[in-house]
């Protein structure tokens, strides 16, 4: 939206005066500037990322005043976010709402972005604390991590080798479920599972198909592949099925429950995991919004309004996590896939 210049608002107001005073007239208040929030995504084309951004389309709607700006690159690259943030820049939104492609090679844009008075709210895979005033994680890691051991085991009958398939190997988020995937197989209870392999699809449907079949042929005692990312998981599906390995390697993770259902019905998959991506999206963009308004510093320990989904609380690294992940399975996937 173009700005009135100093010289046009005071001859509007120079008009106002005249009006009034001659006849009694007004004329209408001109609509304040919408609030412009930049939801910059890992990369376009991602189921996940599609259903976070409803979750910013619900928030604008209720907040009545926001303009969303949904983005990302085609690839997921820090690159090609670094290149998009230059250019939110330069059209001065007034929020980016960011999941990370590199936690830490964001740091300077995303700083140079703060100190042009934009806020910074990071959210799925964070950016690190100097580069952002807050980062919404979808869930608590541990628990993340330790859920997607847990499905696994129950998928394989407790023992057997297994490998994971993960996005990007600098994807913030993916790396910190990784580590507490391993801290969950250290424990008694999984002494029997193997984790044989760790492999990288870069979030590319392709590629991430690629790597899978990689696995099943590699690993011939393969039991699961635990793919802690909606592209992976799905590929992954999609590879048992096509080596006819269905009930003899089984695949779970995080996906979407509309990109799921299938492998559900097919066995290659027999439970997996997610939280609400539309709450992320909302959650998030929500937070943007407090900043913007000055009611949310990002300060430890500060509680920040967000909107249906009540509060966040941060911790002492500026971080807030939103919920437990909720697993789908035969009974409930066809029910959820109709949401998201």
């Amino acid at each position: 939206m173009i700005r009135r210049t100093a010289a046009t608002a005071a001859l509007r107001a120079g008009i106002a005066t005249l009006l009034v005073a001659t006849f009694g007239w007004t004329l209408p208040a001109i609509a304040a500037d919408k609030v412009r929030i930049a939801m910059v995504v890992k990369s376009l084309g991602n189921g996940f990322f599609d259903a976070a951004h409803e979750g910013a389309k619900e928030a604008a709607q209720q907040l009545g005043d926001v303009e969303i700006i949904y983005t990302g690159p085609t690839t997921p690259t820090a690159e090609g976010q670094i290149e998009i943030i230059n250019s939110l820049i330069s059209q001065k939104v007034d929020a980016i709402v960011i999941s990370a492609n590199d936690a830490n090679a964001l740091v300077p844009i995303t700083k140079k972005a703060m100190q042009r008075g934009i806020k910074v709210v990071s959210f799925d895979s964070g950016i690190a604390r100097q580069g952002r005033l807050m980062q919404l994680n979808p869930s608590n890691a541990e628990l993340i991590g330790r859920k997607q051991i847990q499905m696994a085991s129950e998928a394989i009958g407790g023992s057997g080798d297994v490998a994971i398939l993960s996005a990007t190997a600098q994807a913030t988020n993916q790396n910190i479920w990784i580590g507490e995937m391993k801290k969950a197989l250290a424990k008694p209870e999984f002494a029997k599972i193997k984790l044989v392999a760790t492999v990288y699809g870069d979030d590319q449907s392709d590629k991430s198909y690629r790597e899978a079949i990689g696995l099943l042929r590699s690993y011939p005692n393969l039991k699961a592949i635990i793919a802690p990312t909606t592209v992976g998981i799905n590929a992954a599906g999609k590879a048992v099925v096509d080596e006819k390995l269905v009930g003899k390697v089984y695949v779970t993770g995080l996906g979407l429950p509309s990109e799921m259902a299938g492998h559900v019905k097919s066995g290659a998959v027999k439970s997996f995991a997610i939280w609400n991506p539309i709450d992320l999206g909302y959650a998030s963009t929500y937070a943007a919004y407090e900043f913007v308004k000055g009611r949310a510093q990002g300060k430890p320990g500060e509680t920040i309004a967000v909107g249906r989904m009540g509060s966040i609380k941060l911790d002492d690294s500026g971080e807030a996590a939103l919920a437990p992940p909720f697993t789908y399975d035969a009974s409930n996937v066809d029910k959820f896939a109709k949401i998201f």
